[in-house]
């Protein structure tokens, strides 16, 4: 009988071993990804369909080479993301053709999509060139928080506009944002040296941030303005 207890004793200490050990693990793996950003901040790159290359993606800290970036997070968008592109860059090339001095890029950042999400953006670069349509790739997903971010940190516009792959906000309420903008940086520009000219105002000097909101209840959207 002392021999049975014995053994019982010896699994229960085993299995409270081997039970302290994984818990051990658990909390050291979720200790690491807590406090490891390596996945996040991993280079990121666009492809060009028609060479094939990875390209290093350009940085927000370089000179803005567009008037305005829309970055689009997509995650397993295959059949809204077509639609969406399609307003999205017919409203972009109707206000390039009455305005030379417009110019635009629209960044699509795939966050580890598992549909057709990379061929349907490709389609859209073949089309639209790579210089106006970009792809990012995260490889996998991170949530739509860190794709956005990585479009906002790759894109080359004074503007940054950030739009949703299902349509859900029209293209067309950029102009309000954008109106509101403009509104307060020149506000902003005036007072930070009241001698300066409108001749020397750079939009993307002043750093600003406009949210819009799709108020249901209300006819007309609305939109604010922050300025750090």
């Amino acid at each position: 009988m002392g021999f049975l207890w014995t053994i019982a004793e010896l699994l229960v200490a085993l299995v409270f071993i081997i039970a302290s050990f994984l818990l051990t693990a658990v909390v050291s793996e979720a200790y690491r990804r807590r406090h490891n950003n390596t996945h996040v901040d991993a280079p990121a790159f666009f492809e060009d369909p028609n060479s094939l290359k990875q390209v290093p993606c350009p940085h927000i800290h370089d000179p803005a080479e567009k008037y305005i970036s829309l970055v689009i997070p997509a995650f397993n968008e295959e059949h809204r993301l077509p639609g969406a592109l399609d307003e999205t860059i017919n409203y972009l090339q109707e206000r390039a053709a009455k305005d030379k001095s417009f110019t635009y890029e629209v960044v699509i950042v795939d966050d580890g999509s598992a549909d057709a999400t990379k061929r349907v953006a490709f389609d859209f670069v073949k089309k639209y060139t790579v210089d106006n349509v970009r792809v990012i790739l995260l490889g996998r997903n991170h949530g739509k928080g860190e794709a956005i971010r990585k479009g906002m940190l790759h894109s080359r516009g004074e503007l940054l506009l950030m739009l949703d792959a299902d349509g859900a906000t029209k293209v067309t309420d950029l102009e309000k944002l954008e109106n509101q903008i403009h509104a307060v940086a020149r506000k902003e520009f005036h007072l930070g040296d009241s001698t300066s000219s409108d001749s020397s105002f750079r939009i993307s000097d002043i750093p600003l941030a406009a949210f819009g909101s799709r108020a249901h209840l209300e006819e007309k959207a609305l939109a604010t303005v922050q300025s750090d």
